[in-house]
């Protein structure tokens, strides 16, 4: 896993560097130097950062289909609005 990937799940688990440490309980430094490359995670973090990733990944896609169904909804209730308009003219 590369610095890029896990600075990318840090970022879409939406937590700072400290945040991110506490996680596996280590130091926003340790972080930031995972981040920079300048260490690797062991191979006991790399496979916690991988589930992180998979859980980041379903957050993205849960967010994303309710999205989707509100603007489906809101474009329903704006037809409804239009058309309720439309009959009082």
């Amino acid at each position: 896993m590369n610095q890029a990937q896990i600075k990318a799940i840090r970022e879409g688990l939406g937590l700072n560097q400290a945040q991110f440490g506490q996680l596996f309980g280590v130091h926003a430094m340790t972080v930031s130097r995972w981040e920079s490359g300048a260490t690797q995670p062991s191979p006991y973090e790399i496979e916690l950062l991988k589930a992180f990733s998979v859980s980041s990944q379903a957050r993205d896609k849960k967010l994303a289909s309710d999205l989707k169904q509100l603007l489906v909804g809101a474009g329903i209730v704006a037809a409804l609005l239009f058309l309720l308009k439309k009959a009082g003219d």
